[in-house]
């Protein structure tokens, strides 16, 4: 009873509805592409996104704008695009272009915060970027309706391409032979992906987002064979992971992206588990 009384207080606060909402967006929207992104060996495209977005922001806090979504979206966007066509490069291979891309706007975002500082604690300015630490219980119901529309577009866009992301994740040459447009389709996951990282940084922080993409796909992966049912899977768990994650961490006090984090490590170990019980008991 005194555990339900104290959840009850918690949530009579509306930043603590407005974090489990947008909590529970972001993780719908980034296990939807996971399963995606570890077929297609895409997922290392999430630390460079989210490193991109760091700079963003750290140039938008230099530019004193008063919301950074709109500088960070557009900017990770448009690296996305050209992320997915430098690995079409021969010269400079994806993974090498990814590494310079996403260093180099951590070094130029972490220089930028120091010689602008938007806030007298740098550091603590830092954290909160890169760990998710308080961000998402700082959210405006303004920020939260902004998450909302984004994460139905996604969601859309997810359901209406569903067929051709299918097939372009599975077998890229046989969809293009049979007529798709496999680098249309690669460009719109590219785009998908760009907006949910820039949703993710308020939960997670820039350094903890892939975590919050590929630990659901990859622990549905451990149960399930199915594309449809891994994706289903994936989502259900995501969702319920960044639920916990963020009671546990308002309940004990802790960071919530790491606290989320953690939840999500703990649900891939047990997956593994009833995985393996699955396999020998088959």
């Amino acid at each position: 009873m005194e555990l339900v009384q104290k959840l009850s207080l918690y949530f009579s606060f509306p930043f603590v509805r407005y974090a489990l909402i947008v909590g529970v967006l972001i993780a719908l929207c980034s296990s939807l592409l996971g399963v995606t992104l570890v077929l297609k060996r895409f997922s290392f495209i999430g630390d460079g996104l989210s490193h991109v977005a760091f700079g963003a922001m750290a140039v938008a806090g230099a530019l004193g704008m008063r919301s950074s979504m709109y500088l960070v979206l557009p900017v990770t966007v448009v690296s996305a695009v050209a992320l997915l066509r430098s690995g079409k490069n021969a010269r400079i291979r994806g993974d090498a272009s990814i590494a310079m891309i996403s260093v180099g706007a951590l070094a130029l975002g972490y220089l930028l915060m120091n010689l602008r500082p938007s806030s007298a604690n740098v550091s603590g300015d830092v954290c909160s970027t890169l760990f998710g630490s308080t961000s998402i219980l700082t959210l405006t119901s303004g920020q939260v309706w902004l998450c909302a529309v984004l994460s139905v577009l996604v969601l859309g866009a997810f359901l209406f391409f569903y067929n051709k992301i299918f097939c372009v994740t599975f077998d890229e040459s046989f969809a293009a032979a049979t007529g798709t447009n496999a680098e249309l389709y690669n460009l719109i996951i590219a785009v998908i992906i760009a907006v949910i990282i820039v949703l993710a940084m308020n939960l997670v922080g820039s350094l903890l987002i892939s975590a919050l993409v590929i630990f659901p796909a990859i622990s549905a992966m451990r149960l399930f064979k199915s594309f449809r049912s891994v994706t289903v899977c994936s989502a259900i768990l995501s969702v319920c992971c960044a639920g916990a994650g963020i009671v546990l961490s308002i309940l004990a006090d802790t960071p919530v992206g790491a606290t989320v984090v953690a939840v999500d490590i703990l649900a891939f170990l047990v997956f593994c588990g009833l995985g393996a019980a699955l396999r020998n008991g088959g």
